[in-house]
Formats: structure tokens, C-alpha cells, sequence
């Protein structure tokens, strides 16, 4: 039997309407001291975000179209979520997200946006290319954890992991991705760095990501966790291509 550690612990399997979105385990807490948490945005950062609009009178909605964060939601979460809503439809298109997401100290590219939208919708939802709160809810607090992982594994704080620390991060997710993989990861993932590549946060999302997904399919199909599973075509291509995000 193969060791259940090699594909990850503690999730579910495959992303949809009735299983829990991709998480990543918390950050460890930091000994030092720190302002207020109120000022803070996703994975310990200030929050820059402007004032969220007035809420509609006698509503929790704001604008046009009435808004239910889920119970305990950050009202810097809130905030953010409302300042990338413009059209206050309740709802944000890709583009809207990755300004939410972008902050001062990183910028997402499109192609993590659309993954992440792809990930964290739901896929029976009757607007796919556009996320609601409770969706933006979770994929902001798992940003958060992952945004822990990777200050955790970037030790020289140069802002990048190389292919030993991706390695290392990799593994404290119970992903034991061979050094080949890891190379094939670096090059496909570092901004077309031939040499000496090394993942931006951004590059890590997305890549941590992709391995978490397919790791969690492929689980779908070795029940008995032996490290293999027979597949046919059709299922392999429906299996790896939702991943491949333009």
C-alpha cells in the first residue's frame, strides 16, 4: 500500500458544489508583536482598500443588489470584496477579483485568477465566470494560508522559493513531488526564467495548486492508495485538461 502521506492529508477529493474548496494547513503564529488584525488583508498584509460603500437602508445588501457574507466574515474581507464589486451586482468577473487580490505587495497574473475562479466556483452555478462573497470568502482565507506556507519556506526572504524550498513546502502539504516533477514545476511556473528559476507567490499559488487538484483526482481513482490507477483516455484528458488554464 502506497503511504497515504505522498498525496496530501486532511482533504477532500476533487473541487465542486459538495466538497470543500482547496485549503492549505494554517501559518504558524508569529512570536513578534503586530498591529491590530483589523488592519490587516489576507496572509498578514496592511489592508489598502478603500471604505466599503453606504449599505442599502434596512438591508445587509449594498448598491443594487443585496450581499450575505457568510457569519464571522473580516469586514476587511467584506471591504475588499466591495471595493471590486464597481457595478455592485453582487458578484465579480475575473478581472474584478484579480484587482482584489493584487495589493501593493503582489499582483496576481489572469492566468492564477482564472484558475482560482475555476477552483473555488461553484460549477453549478448559473454565472461560472463570476464569483459570489461566500466563494470569495473562502478563497481569500485559504490565500491567507498559503500565503503563510510560502513566507514559512522562503527563508532567505527573497520573495521566491527555489526548487529545495518548493520541494520542502511541497512536502509539508504531504505532497512528496520527485526532484524531476519539481524541475518540470520550476520551468513551467517561473515566469520563463531558464536558469536558476525561482517560484514568485503568485507562480506558488498556482502551481501548489495544480498539484494539490490532480493529486486529489488522481486519488478519486487509487482507491487503495497504491500509487497507481488505470484510467482511460477520455478520463485522463477529462481529468488534466480543466487544469490547463489559458
Amino acid at each position: 500500500m502506497a503511504d497515504y502521506n505522498r498525496y496530501g492529508h486532511s482533504y477532500g477529493g476533487g473541487y465542486s458544489s459538495h466538497t470543500p474548496p482547496p485549503s492549505a494547513p494554517p501559518a504558524p503564529v508569529p512570536t513578534t508583536s503586530a498591529p491590530p488584525p483589523s488592519s490587516y488583508g489576507y496572509g498578514g498584509y496592511p489592508s489598502a482598500y478603500p471604505p466599503p460603500p453606504p449599505q442599502a437602508a434596512g438591508g445587509f445588501g449594498y448598491g443594487f443588489v443585496p450581499v450575505a457574507f457568510p457569519p464571522g466574515t473580516h469586514p476587511d474581507v467584506e471591504r475588499a470584496f466591495r471595493a471590486a464589486d464597481r457595478d455592485c451586482s453582487g458578484a465579480i468577473d475575473e478581472h474584478e477579483l484579480q484587482g482584489a487580490l493584487s495589493t501593493a505587495y503582489h499582483r496576481f497574473s489572469i492566468r492564477t485568477v482564472r484558475l482560482l475562479m475555476f477552483l473555488f466556483n461553484d460549477p453549478a452555478s448559473s454565472s461560472p465566470s463570476r464569483m459570489g462573497p461566500a466563494q470569495f470568502v473562502s478563497l481569500w482565507n485559504c490565500l491567507g494560508q498559503w500565503r503563510g506556507i510560502f513566507d514559512r519556506y522562503d527563508r532567505d526572504r527573497s520573495g521566491k522559493i527555489d526548487s529545495r524550498e518548493l520541494t520542502e513546502a511541497l512536502r509539508s502539504l504531504g505532497y512528496a513531488v520527485p526532484p524531476s516533477v519539481i524541475e518540470l514545476l520550476i520551468a513551467n511556473y517561473n515566469n520563463g526564467v531558464p536558469r536558476n528559476g525561482a517560484l514568485d507567490f503568485d507562480n506558488f499559488v498556482e502551481c501548489g495548486m495544480i498539484v494539490k487538484g490532480l493529486t486529489e483526482k488522481f486519488k478519486e481513482k487509487d482507491t487503495r492508495y497504491t500509487g497507481s490507477a488505470t484510467l482511460t483516455y477520455d478520463g485522463f484528458l477529462s481529468m488534466v485538461i480543466p487544469f490547463i488554464v489559458p
